[in-house]
């Protein structure tokens, strides 16, 4: 990626965006202004990649460390120090038991894979996130893009929709764009879908802006633009003009605007999903999906349980149950399961054994994720922890791995090397295998 030099014959004319800021577009955010502002700066040689079995991802993310014994991988028969404070439940695989927090999961597992023999070395929670949602270790050195901004910078946007968005915000520093170009990174809602009031900043006019006086506004902008063209010929002014134009039709494109109404759902489908944040969020992201957003990015609960486990698994685990379960049937009811991968990823997993203070802690060196549609096998568990719940026993899976395997199902070709920094080219995955037994 070319880097900005300060030469950049934008920066001259920050005034003039200035002006129109303040002075045409009055009470219009720049949040969304600012973020196509950044795909026009930031745009390069756009390489072309194919389009695969999943046309969308949609990324659960539960930060903190979700435990694999009171989830997807339970230690019935461990001793009680070890088993924890639940119980394991059957599920639809023959043979296979789940959590007994997770009974709408256990009900659905044969429309899933789960990998129970995911590890990598990073036991601190910003490193373990980092490895999740970049596919690669922390580097002092380099900053590298998260896996919805190389997907936004491989696939680019459809519909006028933002190609990445994050549910309800930016998650953490390594959800973004790294060394590609912010224009890369993600979309934020600003607030959250759960909340009664919900609304998309920048995605409606405000309030005292009626359509007519945002028509009004566009066509002076249109008249000023012309002026400093007349005045300062130079390509980047219609770099401008494009950035401009892009954020109208976002906001004046309807289609685009009802991707983000959840008021168009019904109250039997809200019901579904679960009136919690979890539930709204999930299906706020399945209308994205459908609408045409390529990688949608939640998060839900906190699960750094290193205290109380049995309490916080208690308060938080059911609901995300019952949404991502919700995910799951309506995607498949309406069709859209095949082409649409849900991935419920953690941090890491944690210690086999319960500590002194009734929690669990910090533990990478095993633990689940979930993975379904999108091309991926249904009923199948893939790779196994040993009896205590502490080591990888069969089949291991690395961080790297698993982001290869994402990448293939979209279409992107995890080898690729793109352009960071001084000219150096970087696999957007380095030393990941496709995870072949896992696809359909």
């Amino acid at each position: 990626m070319k880097p900005t030099c300060p030469g950049n014959p934008l920066e001259r004319y920050r005034s003039r965006r200035e002006f129109l800021y303040v002075g045409l577009l009055g009470g219009l955010g720049l949040t969304l202004p600012g973020f196509l502002q950044q795909q026009a700066l930031g745009a390069q040689k756009f390489y072309a990649t194919k389009e695969g079995v999943a046309k969308g991802i949609i990324h659960i993310f539960l930060p903190g460390g979700l435990a694999h014994q009171e989830s997807f991988d339970p230690k019935p028969f461990a001793p009680s120090e070890y088993r924890g404070p639940f119980g394991a439940i059957d599920t639809s695989i023959p043979g296979i038991q789940f959590g007994e927090k997770i009974p709408q999961l256990a009900k659905l597992a044969n429309k899933m894979t789960v990998i129970r023999s995911m590890s990598h070395g990073e036991a601190a929670h910003e490193r373990g996130t980092h490895n999740m949602f970049t596919g690669y270790r922390p580097s002092p050195a380099l900053q590298y893009p998260s896996i919805g901004s190389v997907i936004s910078h491989e696939l680019g946007s459809q519909n006028n929709l933002p190609p990445y968005v994050c549910v309800p915000s930016v998650p953490n520093e390594f959800a973004n764009s790294g060394f590609l170009s912010s224009a890369y990174g993600p979309f934020a809602l600003g607030s959250d879908p759960a909340q009664g009031n919900f609304q998309v900043r920048d995605l409606n006019l405000p309030g005292n802006v009626s359509e007519e006086r945002f028509a009004r506004r566009r066509s002076l902008l249109e008249t000023v633009d012309h002026h400093f063209r007349s005045m300062e010929e130079s390509d980047a002014i219609d770099s401008m003009d494009a950035f401009y134009q892009h954020a109208y039709k976002l906001i004046s494109s309807e289609k685009a605007r009802e991707a983000f109404n959840l008021k168009a759902e019904t109250d039997a489908m809200k019901d579904l999903y679960g009136r919690h944040a979890p539930g709204q969020r999930l299906l706020l992201a399945r209308r994205l999906i459908e609408a045409g957003t390529r990688f949608v990015s939640i998060t839900a609960g906190g699960w750094d349980h290193h205290d109380n486990i049995k309490g916080g698994i208690e308060r938080d685990l059911p609901s995300v149950d019952q949404a991502i379960a919700a995910l799951i049937t309506d995607l498949e009811q309406r069709g859209m399961l095949d082409e649409t991968l849900v991935m419920v990823t953690t941090e890491f997993g944690r210690t086999p054994k319960i500590n002194p203070t009734s929690g669990r802690d910090h533990w990478p060196r095993v633990f689940s994720v979930m993975l379904a549609g999108g091309g991926i096998k249904q009923g199948l568990v893939h790779g196994s922890s040993d009896a205590l719940g502490g080591e990888v026993d069969t089949d291991g899976v690395t961080v790297e791995d698993l982001a290869t395997t994402v990448y293939h199902q979209i279409g992107i070709t995890a080898d690729k090397e793109l352009m960071a920094p001084g000219n150096r080219p970087i696999e957007i995955v380095d030393g990941g295998k496709i995870i072949e037994s896992i696809l359909a």
